[in-house]
């Protein structure tokens, strides 16, 4: 019986060329060296919404942004201590990410879950982006291994620690796997449809229920998400 073939496994910048994303493919293996800062809801309705200039120079300094609230303190003497890194599900910045990645000109978007295909093709392609997924929950502390030292946190009184703007050195950071490539193509949409095409064959000679709550339905397709 032939074995599956291991994912490819990439050591990537978080400042990474044309040529460097279009060598990777959906389901690749990545982890990251460079820095790397923290952005969701707080810090897009500050930047997009409110207009504030950003803290740091994008993409110059980091073309790598992580939807995460990380495990962060501030010491007396100033210093940071960052520990798990937990990300946060994207799909909840979906009206904010196509502004965003004009703004930042950010080419790696982190986080968990993954993003629509509509926002991979109408949002990430034109902006040369793709979009990498964390490894299943309870990786925050695996994460947390790869990085070097938090450097700076910009909008932490405005926004607090959690929606804070965080900068995090990395070093060998992941694993992280390729959700999006810069075609657009999606790994969870492409195994959704291998799920999907098996689904008839798993519910073949059941019964539809008898008594329906409101809203249930027999279509097996539903149970995906698209």
């Amino acid at each position: 019986m032939e074995r599956p073939s291991k994912p490819k496994q990439i050591r990537l910048s978080t400042k990474p060329s044309r040529d460097d994303l279009a060598a990777l493919s959906i389901g690749n293996i990545v982890y990251l060296d460079g820095l790397i800062y923290t952005g969701r809801e707080g810090v897009y309705m500050r930047a997009i919404e409110e207009r504030h200039p950003l803290p740091l120079k994008l993409p110059e300094e980091s073309a790598a942004n992580f939807h995460c609230s990380p495990a962060a303190s501030v010491n007396p003497d100033g210093s940071f201590t960052v520990g798990a890194v937990t990300a946060t599900a994207s799909f909840r910045f979906s009206k904010w990410i196509g502004e965003w990645l004009r703004l930042s000109g950010a080419k790696l978007i982190i986080g968990k879950g993954g993003m629509t295909s509509h926002d991979y093709k109408e949002h990430f392609v034109p902006n040369g982006a793709i979009y990498l997924t964390t490894v299943g929950y309870g990786t925050g502390a695996l994460l947390g291994r790869g990085i070097k030292r938090a450097r700076d946190v910009f909008w932490r009184k405005e926004l607090g620690l959690a929606q804070a703007m965080w900068l995090i050195e990395a070093e060998n950071m992941g694993p992280f796997i390729v959700e999006s490539d810069l075609e657009g193509n999606s790994l969870f949409e492409r195994e959704n449809a291998k799920v999907s095409a098996n689904l008839a064959r798993v519910y073949e000679g059941t019964k539809p229920a008898v008594l329906k709550r409101f809203g249930e339905t027999d279509d097996r397709s539903d149970e995906l998400i698209g």
